[in-house]
Parts: structure tokens; C-alpha cells; sequence
């Protein structure tokens, strides 16, 4: 076996396949681009713009690209993001508990909506879409009645975690999500979990009959998810130094969006982590590199939308 042949077969088992590496050749190209067309794109300002807006969409993407790749999906996120926050928020300022607990029980509100999720969708046959559509109401509404509809202000001492470590530029909540896209990788391409997801995402009555559980895994997914969910809270409130009930509006379609653009097909069976997270960098580029160039906001969305049924439209494609 020659040099090149090991190579490709390394990155086949890692689950990293050619497409990623497409996908990677057209954020590259995206780069060249703002950078010819803008005085500033190309510079440290910009990457640690980049590198601190990236965290919370970049956990959220993971759990929506697993919960696409079981055959399902989950609308709910954005919702459950700024649930987390309020609850990090409340339980902070109100009953003045530390972050330390704070934090942690933001990510348990996700858990808990995400299961309640995949119970309802697995166990009680309840269409997913509808199940995680209807979170989405419930979650933005607790946010705003636990907030009266105000932001809670929290201030520098949860802003440490979106905060560059010296030396690195680097804060902790990229190192976290950089780590968690690594981690689900891994899950998926080398464990049984992850196998089973794609197999239930492909033909779920076949996976079925082969005598795979489908409920306990598509329950864990949106679990999952859900709890991914509460730590792009935790992140988000740590970027803006306070819990917002609006936060995560239109979230949960730009997390679709990355995980499509990275290769995830929205039938299920087919999806890349790595491939997510490129989607996720592309997305950031995009959106910053429009703002450099002065756009406007309404222009931006609907070049955005663009993108997100051009991905779709290439998704089909991949299919076929």
C-alpha cells in the first residue's frame, strides 16, 4: 500500500471523507474572498471575533447533526438555548446561587426538555417535528415568564469562560466545544451508539427487524441534544454577559444549515461532524465578512437563506 492510499485510509477511518475536505476548499476560498473585497477581514480582530461568536453554535450543530443523522429533528434548540440562560440567570441574581451551580443546572434544563422530547417522540409515537416544535413554544415561553422579559444581567464573572486565555487566544468555551466536536466524532464514527444512529437514520423499520431498540436511541439523541443545547446556553450567556429570553431566535436554523452544509443529509443515514463544524466556520465567515463589507441586515438573512436552500438543494443532490 503506497503513501497515499495509507492517507486516505486514515482519514476513512476517523470518518473523515473527501467531501470534508470540498467543504473545507470552499471555507478557503470564502477567506480569499472577503479578504480581497474588505481592508480588515483578514486580520487577529476578526479571527477572535470568529473564534468567540463560534462556541454555542458549534455545540448545538453537534447535537443537531446527531438527531439528523437518526432520521429526526430537533426545532427546539434555539428555544432551550435561551431557557438555559434564564435559568443560569435566576438562579443567580434571584436565589443568588454561584455560577458554579448556575451553569450547571442551565445544561440539566436542556437535558430535561430534551428528554422530555425524545420520550414523547419515541415511546408516546408523537411526530418529532411536532414534539420538538411545540419545546420550542414551551421553552421560549418559560424564558420569558421566569425573566418577567427582561434581561438579567450577570456581568464579568461569567464572561471568564468566552474570554481569551492569555497567551492563547483561545477562551475556554471554544477549547470546550473544539473538544465536544472531536468527542462526537469519535462517538460517531467508532462506537456501537454511533453505528445505530446511522442505521436507525437510514431505514429505521430495518434497523428494527436487525434487532436494534430504536426508542432508547432516538430517545438518547434528542436527550443529547438537549443537553448540548444547555451548555450553547451557558456559553451564549457567557458571551453577552447577561441571560436574554430572546436569545437562540433562528438558532436551530443555522445549525441546520452548518450541519447541512457539512454533509448531513436531512433523510438521515449520512453525516460528518468534522463536516459540521466546517459548516459552522463557514457560516461565521460568511456572516462577518458581510457585515465588513457593509451589508445590510435584511440583505445578509436573505443571502443567508440562499446558502441554507442552495445547501438543501446540494443535500438532494448527494443523494441521487
Amino acid at each position: 500500500m503506497n503513501a497515499n492510499a495509507s492517507n486516505r485510509n486514515t482519514l476513512r477511518n476517523f470518518g473523515f471523507a473527501f467531501e470534508e475536505l470540498f467543504i473545507f476548499t470552499a471555507l478557503l476560498l470564502l477567506i480569499v474572498f472577503f479578504s480581497l473585497a474588505t481592508d480588515n477581514f483578514f486580520s487577529t480582530g476578526t479571527l477572535r471575533a470568529i473564534l468567540t461568536q463560534l462556541p454555542a453554535l458549534t455545540v448545538i450543530t453537534i447535537g443537531m447533526t446527531l438527531v439528523l443523522i437518526s432520521g429526526g429533528i430537533d426545532l427546539s434548540v434555539g428555544s432551550v438555548v435561551a431557557l438555559s440562560g434564564t435559568v443560569i440567570g435566576v438562579a443567580y441574581a434571584e436565589f443568588e446561587w454561584p455560577l458554579t451551580l448556575a451553569a450547571p443546572l442551565g445544561v440539566f434544563a436542556g437535558g430535561c426538555a430534551g428528554l422530555i422530547n425524545g420520550v414523547l417522540g419515541s415511546y408516546f409515537r408523537l411526530p418529532i417535528f411536532i414534539v420538538t416544535l411545540g419545546m420550542l413554544e414551551a421553552s421560549r415561553g418559560l424564558a420569558y415568564m421566569a425573566t418577567a422579559s427582561q434581561t438579567v444581567y450577570i456581568g464579568a464573572s461569567i464572561q471568564s469562560l468566552s474570554t481569551p486565555i492569555v497567551g492563547t487566544g483561545l477562551s475556554i468555551s471554544f477549547l470546550v466545544a473544539f473538544s465536544s466536536v472531536i468527542g462526537a466524532q469519535l462517538m460517531l464514527t467508532r462506537t456501537v451508539f454511533g453505528r445505530y444512529l446511522i442505521a436507525i437514520g437510514t431505514n429505521q423499520q430495518a434497523a428494527k427487524i436487525s434487532g436494534i431498540k430504536v426508542e432508547p436511541y432516538v430517545t438518547a439523541v434528542l436527550f443529547i441534544s438537549g443537553l448540548l443545547a444547555g451548555l450553547g446556553g451557558v456559553m451564549n450567556t457567557s458571551y453577552l454577559g447577561a441571560s436574554d429570553p430572546n436569545a437562540g431566535i433562528g438558532l436551530e436554523l443555522s445549525a441546520i444549515a452548518a450541519a447541512v452544509i457539512g454533509g448531513t443529509s436531512l433523510m438521515g443515514g449520512r453525516g460528518s461532524i468534522i463536516g459540521a463544524f466546517i459548516g459552522v466556520l463557514i457560516i461565521s465567515v460568511l456572516q462577518n465578512g458581510l457585515a465588513q463589507l457593509g451589508v445590510s441586515e435584511p440583505f445578509k438573512r436573505l443571502i443567508t437563506g440562499m446558502v441554507i436552500i442552495l445547501a438543501v438543494l446540494l443535500d438532494r443532490w448527494r443523494g441521487r
